[in-house]
């Protein structure tokens, strides 16, 4: 079982770090479960519960700031909850145009929203920016997070 649980770990992993940019997928939290199943493949021997925790502790946080750094983004910058969505709703055609779309999709979303809401191109121009902004901001906190847990976990293997 533990080559099975090897595997299943890596691929959790793989597919995290890849969700970090992809919004449709949960990251952080398939990171968190990729240590989990890599921990439990050696029975916990080398990553024990203290590392598990300090690693949860950085997926809850990861979780958080995923959702505040878009909000806050947008508010920042005068979006309304039309933008936000907007920008929920631009990312799923963006995603099949790779890393330029899933950029612009949002953005596009935000400011199309905004302007439907409130036919002001400059504000909703500005909402979109805010939307860019925090998303991207939020980008680099997750992957920032996610390779703190991989380095908490790799860190506790190594070290015995």
């Amino acid at each position: 079982m533990a080559p099975a649980l090897w595997i299943v770990g890596i691929l959790l992993i793989a597919v995290g770090l890849a969700g970090i940019v992809l919004p449709a997928i949960p990251g952080v939290p398939l990171v968190f479960l990729g240590v989990v199943a890599v921990a439990w493949a050696d029975g916990f021997q080398k990553i024990g519960g203290w590392t598990l925790g300090v690693c949860g502790v950085l997926t809850i946080l990861a979780v958080a700031v995923d959702y505040l750094s878009g909000a806050l983004g947008a508010k920042k910058f005068g979006a309304t909850r039309w933008g936000v969505v907007g920008a929920f709703v631009g990312i799923v055609p963006g995603i099949f145009f790779g890393i330029p779309g899933m950029i612009l999709g949002p953005a596009i979303g935000a400011v199309a929203f905004e302007y439907w809401k409130n036919p002001d191109f400059k504000a909703a121009s500005k909402a979109g920016a805010g939307v860019m902004i925090g998303f991207a901001i939020g980008i680099v906190a997750k992957c920032a997070l996610a390779l703190a847990i991989l380095g908490v976990a790799g860190l506790a293997y190594v070290v015995d």
